[in-house]
């Protein structure tokens, strides 16, 4: 999965790589991994379609212990995706 995510980031570096479902069945340094092979986003919420997902408080305890920040989600129509993206990896950088 690091690996792949990884991958992902280079081909597509201006891409969104989110961690979704299945990340239940990760550890947290597991998930800190996936964050430092260049994952950028994940899906929060009790079940992702029939598949659980991770309580939202522990995302935030994860976030807290890596030193993650996370960033506000965005509701604007006129934010075009790739504004975003940028946004995102100049604020990383």
């Amino acid at each position: 999965m690091i690996r792949m995510i990884g991958t992902a980031r280079i081909v597509m570096p201006k891409a969104m790589v989110r961690l979704s479902a299945g990340r239940v069945w990760f550890s947290m340094p597991e998930q800190a991994l996936c964050f430092l092979a260049g994952a950028n986003s994940i899906f929060t919420g009790e079940k992702l379609l029939t598949t659980p997902n991770n309580d939202f408080d522990a995302d935030q305890l994860m976030f807290k212990t890596l030193g993650l920040i996370p960033k506000p989600p965005s509701f604007s129509e006129d934010d075009s995706e790739s504004e975003n993206c940028e946004k995102v990896a100049s604020a990383s950088h």
